[in-house]
């Protein structure tokens, strides 16, 4: 029937809006209807009063930081009657309760947009204020990515790099609205140049940072997914590459393509300068460490170490810069791999070698956590290694569906764990490690 349909429509609009993000409706839903925030408003129907003043406001909903304004594209010239239906509006409100004024306003396009950019331009400017000279990339780098032989400075300077990211986004929507306009907007010409050079060189600043935190969007893993998308859904002439590295991250090309690549691969700004690569590198090791960290504590703690190590000969002089990248080169394989080039054959899966690297921790542990009274190297692996396996097989077989979150089900796990190690201190050590791995 219709009115089932347009029921599912309409459910559908506002509880599933990205299964149905456009909706063409004739005399419906433009009143009597909570619809979901729109961003584009396309009008072809003569209206007045309170119906234009509410399909106008359709788009006036604040939902999220990337939305100022909405979009109202008029095809019957509805604007001229716009201050009638403000008017009708206004006369009814009542503001004798005090407060701040309900009174809605039309504003210039133009003055409100330049009040915008100056606000973005000054927000982005008090930001970056602090960076030492010569402010160069490498400084900007030292101020919102930190010292990268201070394991925890990436960490703690994210809030300043989202504040970046956030600044930057704000200043390309503010110039962006005005972008065709600044004369009419009052800018003298030689500032409108000088705007697009300051625009462009903060956008250029927020990619550098994204870089050199390891931070910049990688889509290697969704490739396939999309290339399936594409292929099903879009029809294009043959794709023509651009780039001989495609969408792979920094750090796999580090991997994957050598020292070579992976600088190739930098901003001009940062491949420029010996210091910049470095620590752009050691970042985005140290990123990937803090990511994966909870799925293999023992395993990416020993990275970390190691990266210390290697920055921290780096600095002394004690390696040069050649060896330091091959160093490198060797870590990044191991991170991005998460395994090192001795781990055993028989550890083929993430869950396996995690469980791996913690049980040699636990192993040489002297403390109450200690499951073996062995000290020897060889001696330590070697039960580690079966105990790996013997774990992986018994929480795979034990199990339950659906088993993260609910206590009682966790408990299986435990007592599966429990059977193997006879150490509840142990058990406790490796059920995180156990529970952050997907193929558990």
């Amino acid at each position: 029937k219709t009115e089932t349909y347009e029921e599912w429509a309409k459910a559908l609009f506002t509880k599933e809006p990205a299964n149905m993000k456009l909706l063409v409706v004739v005399d419906k839903l433009l009143t009597g209807f909570d619809a979901p925030s729109c961003t584009y408003l396309y009008i072809d129907k003569s209206m007045q009063d309170h119906g234009l003043f509410q399909a106008i406001c359709r788009t006036n909903r604040l939902d999220g930081d990337d939305k100022d304004f909405g979009y109202i594209v008029d095809y019957k010239d509805l604007f001229r009657k716009v201050q009638g239906a403000l008017a009708v509006y206004t006369s009814e409100l009542d503001d004798s309760s005090g407060g701040s004024s309900p009174e809605v306003l039309l504003q210039d396009r133009l003055k409100t947009g330049r009040e915008r950019l100056d606000e973005a331009l000054e927000a982005i400017c008090l930001l970056c204020e602090p960076v030492q000279p010569p402010r160069d990339d490498l400084a900007f780098i030292h101020y919102f990515c930190g010292n990268t032989e201070v394991a925890t400075d990436l960490q703690e300077r994210e809030p300043l790099r989202v504040a970046l990211y956030k600044s930057v986004a704000a200043l390309v929507r503010a110039y962006a609205n005005i972008a065709d306009d600044l004369t009419r907007a009052g800018y003298p010409e030689a500032r409108i140049g000088d705007i697009r050079k300051e625009v462009n060189g903060y956008v250029r600043l927020r990619e550098v940072i994204r870089h050199a935190s390891g931070e910049s969007i990688d889509l290697k893993a969704y490739e396939a997914d999309m290339r399936h998308l594409i292929d099903t859904y879009i029809e294009a002439n043959e794709p023509r590459r651009i780039s001989s590295f495609g969408e792979v991250g920094l750090l796999e090309l580090l991997a994957r393509g050598g020292v070579t690549d992976a600088v190739g691969s930098m901003p001009e700004g940062i491949r420029g300068d010996r210091r910049a690569v470095a620590e752009t590198i050691a970042n985005n090791v140290r990123s990937k460490i803090l990511r994966e960290h909870l799925n293999d504590p023992a395993f990416y703690d020993s990275m970390s170490a190691l990266l210390g190590q290697i920055l921290a000969d780096l600095r002394a002089a004690r390696i040069d810069y050649e060896t330091f990248l091959r160093r490198m080169a060797d870590l990044a394989k191991s991170v991005h791999a998460g395994a090192s080039d001795d781990t055993p054959a028989q550890l083929d899966t993430p869950g396996k070698r995690a469980l791996f690297s913690n049980l040699k921790v636990a192993l040489a542990d002297p403390g109450p956590a200690r499951v073996a009274d062995d000290s020897n190297p060889y001696r330590v692996a070697n039960v580690a290694l079966e105990l790996a396996l013997r774990l992986d097989a018994a929480v795979k077989r034990q199990r339950p569906n659906a088993w993260r979150g609910v206590l009682a089900k966790e408990q299986v796990i435990k007592a599966a764990l429990f059977h193997e190690l006879q150490d509840e201190a142990a058990v406790e050590r490796l059920f995180p490690v156990v529970k952050a791995q997907p193929e558990y």
